[in-house]
């Protein structure tokens, strides 16, 4: 028990990890979209910088505590929903942002298809406005967006199957 207390005591994110395994807050998304967001769109009037790994890193620990799919497609989709909005407003010539971004997206789109419909389609709608605001950001992100979509088929009132 000591192990742990100290484990607890260290590490912001051990405390997270904790309270998000053991169900202990209330809404277990919100810590872990904080940093997402930190990370992916900064203060950018007090120097931060951004920081993919760090992004990535958030979800991935929330996928450790609590495994939940819908949980993660929605800290996908709010990953590729913050770094499109970050290069909207300040621009971005990063090619490791907007690489992470594209393989992001593709990571949200494939985990979004394997939620019942309703889930489903509330994500790709989201991710389909992510889309559409990058058609100005350049690089050919908007293109290959289109192309990961391209791989799913539509179902009607059903959503999106891959094919």
């Amino acid at each position: 028990m000591s192990l742990v207390g100290d484990l607890y005591d260290a590490h912001k994110e051990n405390q997270t990890f904790l309270h998000a395994r053991l169900g202990l807050i209330e809404d277990a998304l919100k810590p872990y979209q904080e940093r997402i967001d930190r990370w992916l769109w900064p203060e950018v009037l007090q120097n931060q910088d951004t920081s993919v790994a760090k992004a990535k890193q958030a979800i991935s620990d929330y996928e450790k505590a609590v495994g939940d799919s819908a949980g993660l497609a929605e800290l996908m989709v709010f990953y590729c929903e913050r770094a499109t909005g970050f290069c909207r407003e300040f621009g971005n010539d990063d090619e490791t942002y907007i690489a992470a971004l594209v393989r992001m997206f593709e990571k949200a789109v494939g985990v979004a298809v394997t939620l019942p419909d309703e889930s489903q389609d509330a994500l790709l709608a989201r991710l389909e406005q992510v889309r559409i605001t990058s058609e100005n950001l350049g690089y050919g992100i908007a293109d290959e967006m289109d192309s990961i979509l391209a791989e799913y088929t539509y179902r009607g009132a059903g959503g999106y199957s891959p094919p």
